[in-house]
């Protein structure tokens, strides 16, 4: 019972983790993928270490970002090795060049092992459930002809990532969407494995 308490607080650790992109602490960022993890998000997929190197050119960029995370559902497989973890999450984002935001809430969907007694991400997926526009120095105009091109679920943050030199090249997994059910029985089939 210890030990699996011990592994919840290295996982929780581990998700809250995340706020190393928001702060551009890139090394940290690094450090929370076993080193083949891989990221599927919308403007993402690759390494894990692909991932630092493409955040860094973001944050050097006109978008700003910040994830507000919570406390993660933790299904452990059999030996204690592997996890699947669902954490409630929400994505703030804003062009500061065209005065626009969005916020829109996300589910994480990792799947995570412990090597060498330490926990890290092997794969990131996320899982899209709401957004909407801000607007932080007054309303501006949106080219509705280009949130229609994206699922409503992330169109927003979508539409911040495209105006922004970050495209969305694929549709990604939406709230109670096809693509969320088979991610979820993939990753079922990776645990007991």
């Amino acid at each position: 019972m210890q030990n699996q308490l011990q592994d919840r607080q290295a996982l929780n650790d581990l998700i809250n983790g995340w706020m190393h992109r928001d702060l551009g602490e890139w090394e940290q960022l690094r450090e929370l993928f076993h080193p083949d993890g891989t990221i599927e998000i919308t403007w993402f997929e690759g390494l894990g270490s692909d991932f630092v190197e493409g955040s860094m050119r973001m944050g050097a960029s006109d978008v700003r970002t910040k994830h507000l995370i919570a406390t993660p559902a933790i299904t452990f497989n059999a030996t204690g090795t592997k996890a699947i973890l669902e954490t409630n999450a929400m994505i703030i984002a804003e062009n500061v060049k065209l005065n626009l935001g969005c916020e829109c809430h996300n589910r994480f969907y990792d799947r995570v092992e412990k090597r060498d007694g330490v926990w890290k991400l092997s794969h990131r997926q996320s899982i899209y459930d709401m957004g909407t526009f801000t607007f932080p120095m007054g309303l501006v105009e949106i080219d509705q002809s280009v949130v229609a091109k994206y699922p409503r679920e992330y169109a927003t943050l979508a539409y911040i990532l495209e105006k922004s030199g970050f495209p969305v090249q694929r549709v990604f997994a939406t709230r109670g969407s096809v693509l969320e059910q088979d991610m979820k029985r993939d990753a079922k089939t990776w645990l007991s494995r």
